[in-house]
């Protein structure tokens, strides 16, 4: 009988030891995710008629989320720029004159969006909200936009999606980033541009299914270690008693 005791005891302390780590490993990744972030993370430079989401997480456990403001950069602006009609939300657009306009073969472009403000609706805790802005054209001579981003709560709280990443560390409030490849220039047409949102779209979920399968074998792995280590407690409780 105290053999027993002994061996169940040992593999509930394994067991429990299991869970926390694996509880702590998807914490983590969890934790590292909870940000704006815009969708695909990469486009063609100059590419035309696309689509970029912006999509907003609550981090908060008692607070909705219940404003939501992006801002587009003017040096190199984004042409075109349209909304979604999301439900419950109301979208506000306002643009601003070009220090420097664009020329293009539709005539020379002076003013271009540079914020979109979305109100009335709510993001509740453990919900995330898309937010879809459809483009004419994106800028091709420069590699990558930064969309300062700032999320309301319903407790007056404002967080600052401003950051820029320095020295390829993530900072602790990053801005969504949209990276713009030499890959297509300024002569994408519409039809080449949907073809590569949709195949970054593909990647990203691809990577998605990685870092879960990734998380998956990390708790697997955690398993197999915890139960290997309680059946080496056992044997050498039942060798001492032996």
């Amino acid at each position: 009988m105290p053999t027993t005791r002994t061996t169940v005891g040992t593999l509930r302390r394994a067991g429990l030891v299991t869970a926390l780590a694996t509880a702590g490993v998807l914490t983590a990744a969890g934790a590292a995710s909870a940000h704006v972030t815009v969708h695909p993370d990469n486009y063609a430079k100059g590419a035309t008629d696309g689509v970029l989401t912006f999509r907003v997480p609550n981090e908060e456990d008692s607070a909705s989320t219940t404003k939501v403001q992006v801002f587009l950069p003017t040096d190199h602006p984004v042409l075109g720029a349209l909304v979604t009609p999301r439900d419950g939300w109301t979208a506000k657009m306002t643009t601003s004159k070009l220090k420097t306009p664009v020329k293009t073969d539709d005539g020379t472009i002076t003013e271009a969006v540079s914020e979109i403000t979305w109100t009335g609706g709510k993001i509740g805790p453990g919900q995330y909200q898309d937010f879809d802005v459809a483009f004419g054209q994106l800028p091709d001579d420069v590699g990558r936009l930064t969309f300062k981003t700032l999320q309301t709560y319903s407790d007056g709280k404002v967080v600052r999606w401003i950051e820029e990443p320095q020295g390829g560390e993530e900072p602790e409030n990053p801005a969504p980033v949209l990276k713009l490849t030499a890959e297509g220039g300024g002569e994408t047409t519409a039809t080449s541009g949907n073809a590569k949102a949709a195949s970054a779209s593909s990647t990203a979920s691809s990577s998605g299914d990685s870092t879960a399968r990734g998380l998956g074998i990390a708790g697997l792995v955690v398993g197999v270690l915890g139960l290997a280590a309680a059946v080496f407690a056992v044997v050498r409780t039942r060798s001492a008693r032996s």
